[in-house]
């Protein structure tokens, strides 16, 4: 047995608070069981509430301002030269882990994001995350650990993630959700019991990749629901099997270990996409050297950069970034009218009608009001069209600026800014539903169950104290 305590975090990638405490409550007993005996609540994500930054900085303690890391993708520098993959490598600021490893405990980590590639020191057992291409050759530290992973399950048989799940079709994908789902915590069953942690935590993609791909078929809210669908039931086969998964762990988890239970964002049903570059031509904000005979990527487009003001990204929210002179190369907006442009922008996409004519209720975030610090080259605008009900699509060419088709393949779902956190066993802990929490305070909370402080600068504070 260990000294001090031991906790263990059980993460669950884009679990929606209102799924799992009501609406599909009866299919997750052994969750209901650590919210009945423990603490629970609304978890305030991050802006903008997406995995990569959300689960840095939920163990940082750091905003995304403070990271330099705004979603999945990120520019690297003020060029045009498009966006890159934040890794592992992109978090400079210490984690509970590198806390933890300070003072000689030893942590155990399986698919926490963003952990690919595998550090070349770790002060315990690290496993890669949901970002390990097919092609890696290493993905664990140490790299005995992988020999363990393939004696368990088989060689290749550890499911990272679905490749391209957007284009796979839902058979394939839900048959791969569950082999994934079942193998993780089949490793993290033998790794709990064969290696000596003080801190245990596990990151599950299932929902994510569930949500995205089949809330269509699950919620008559959804534009596309259709009554009786052959997958109609697929939340409700998950949810149960998952919960089976976590009844599993906790059953080898020691009876005195502090359990959470906690995700980095929540999730909606998705109507549709906004075309933010079509729009952005449309304003004349952006400016191509030819129109484009088809749907075209932005990064393939051939912008007229002399011209043009301001472009835009896809994802689950819009980056729109200004074509500052100065700052990008061909920049044409003068600092001095910087704030002017970006003001009149955030009322023209919050006034901007839906399809039905009735305003969207975009809200539109900048980087300097939602963070203390902002680093590194961070859009200078952060959209929510239609409060998150809407994605951003970056493609140009489209026949309108709303379209119902994703130009990245199907997905049913967007992100949301509230996740769920819960908690179990921690003597004389509040119990009960806890409101208030915020994503950014769990690190510095878990790192105050072993009585350290969290790490100079941090935004997050202890909620347990």
């Amino acid at each position: 047995m260990n000294d001090g305590p031991r906790v263990a975090v059980i993460g669950l990638d884009c679990g929606a608070p209102k799924l799992l405490f009501e609406d599909l409550a009866d299919e997750v007993p052994n969750l209901r069981k650590i919210f009945a005996n423990g603490m629970y609540g609304d978890l305030a994500s991050i802006t903008p509430p997406i995995t990569v930054p959300a689960w840095a900085c939920g163990m940082t303690g750091m905003t995304p301002g403070q990271l330099g890391i705004y979603g999945f993708r990120n520019r690297k520098d003020t060029s045009y030269e498009g966006l890159q993959v934040a890794t592992s490598l992109s978090v400079k600021e210490p984690a509970v882990w590198d806390m933890l490893g300070a003072t000689g405990k030893r942590s155990l980590l399986i698919g926490v994001p963003p952990g690919f590639p595998p550090p070349k020191e770790f002060p315990g057992w690290r496993v890669a995350c949901f970002l390990t291409p097919p092609s890696a050759d290493r993905y664990a530290f140490p790299a005995e650990l992988e020999t363990e992973i393939e004696e368990e399950l088989g060689e290749n048989e550890y499911i990272f993630d679905i490749p391209n799940f957007r284009q796979q079709g839902p058979d394939f994908v839900m048959d791969q959700i569950f082999k994934m789902t079942e193998r993780r915590f089949q490793v993290a069953r033998r790794l709990i019991k064969t290696k000596p942690w003080d801190f245990f935590m596990m990151v599950e993609m299932g929902l994510d990749r569930l949500h995205h791909c089949f809330w269509q078929f699950y919620d008559p809210r959804h534009p596309l629901y259709e009554p009786g669908n052959k997958y109609e039931t697929s939340f409700h086969d998950y949810y149960r099997f998952l919960d089976q998964q976590i009844g599993t762990l906790l059953e080898v988890l020691p009876e005195d270990v502090i359990t959470i239970a906690m995700s980095d964002h929540g999730a909606r049903p998705m109507m549709g996409g906004l075309c933010f570059n079509d729009w952005l031509i449309q304003e004349g904000y952006l400016v191509l050297k030819e129109p484009v005979r088809e749907i075209t990527p932005i990064a393939k487009a051939d912008i007229d950069w002399n011209r043009t003001v301001a472009w835009g990204d896809g994802g689950y929210y819009g980056r729109c970034f200004l074509n500052i002179k100065g700052r990008e190369p061909k920049g044409i907006v003068e600092p001095a009218q910087y704030e002017t442009l970006r003001n009149e922008m955030i009322t023209k996409l919050e006034a901007l009608p839906g399809p039905d004519g009735v305003p969207m209720g975009t809200k539109v975030h900048k980087p300097q009001d939602v963070y203390p610090e902002v680093r590194g080259v961070a859009p200078d605008l952060i959209v929510y069209f239609g409060d998150l009900d809407w994605r951003s699509v970056g493609a140009v060419g489209n026949p309108s600026i709303f379209t119902f088709e994703n130009d990245t393949g199907t997905d049913g779902a967007n992100h949301d800014r509230t996740a769920f956190f819960s908690m179990v066993n921690l003597p004389g802990q509040q119990m009960g539903r806890v409101d208030g929490m915020n994503l950014v305070d769990v690190g510095p909370s878990i790192l105050s169950l072993y009585d350290i402080e969290a790490p100079a600068g941090a935004a997050g504070r202890s909620f347990l104290q």
